[in-house]
């Protein structure tokens, strides 16, 4: 009985020991098998996108309306005298019983009036007559005029839009203040080089409509032999 008790415990340590073996080996393979895994691919970044700038629109030069100017007499409308005003309004205004120019209304303090059928602007020769109001107040045309109208200033006159447009370019070439009494012998002239002449009131208001002194500025037509 002994030694059958002793061959089991040698049998049963032989078994333990071989199972610790086979354990140990198992342990053993899984460890090399995780060490030559190989590693997980490398996170990709996204792709970088740049944005495309959008162009910045090149921007269209002013069209200067001097550039095509008529070549005939024509009817105003509209004039735009640089620094002043854009676009005021141009009245064709007859000449009174005495054969003087007319003016806009008194109540129109902003636009100006022409001598109808007197030269248009365009014209190859003669003055082009225009005039417009001065108020004690300071706040009509002719005092913005008075302000700020010198010489080299540009008139433009003009008849109509866009392509149907029809425009006469002046310099400012002089500016002068005379007497009421003493007037200016030839601002009115019909012939010679083709010139604008505005007449305002001017000096020290008298009573309604009556000033000291008239202030003129004549002004020359732009590309035109003088």
């Amino acid at each position: 009985m002994a030694v059958e008790e002793g061959r089991r415990r040698r049998d049963l340590a032989l078994v333990t020991g071989v199972g610790a073996l086979v354990l140990a080996l198992l342990l053993a393979w899984l460890l090399l098998r995780d060490g030559d895994a190989p590693d997980p691919p490398a996170a990709v970044p996204p792709p970088v996108v740049t944005p495309t700038p959008t162009p910045t629109p090149t921007p269209t030069p002013p069209v200067d309306p001097c550039a095509r100017q008529t070549e005939a007499g024509f009817t105003p409308t509209a004039i735009t005298v640089d620094g002043i005003v854009r676009r005021a309004r141009v009245l064709a205004v007859p000449r009174d019983a005495a054969g003087v120019p007319g003016v806009p209304p008194v109540s129109d303090k902003l636009s100006f009036a022409w001598d109808r059928g007197g030269v248009e602007p365009g014209s190859a020769q003669g003055h082009v007559l225009l005039n417009t109001h001065t108020w004690p107040d300071g706040s009509a045309m002719g005092n913005r005029l008075l302000d700020g109208l010198d010489v080299g200033g540009r008139l433009v006159l003009a008849s109509g839009q866009g392509a149907a447009q029809r425009v006469a370019c002046y310099d400012v070439t002089e500016r002068t203040e005379v007497l009421a009494t003493d007037g200016f012998p030839g601002w009115d002239a019909v012939d010679g080089p083709p010139e604008v002449v505005i007449v305002v009131c001017s000096g020290r208001r008298l009573g309604p409509g009556n000033w000291t002194h008239r202030t003129l500025w004549f002004a020359s037509r732009v590309g035109s032999a003088t």
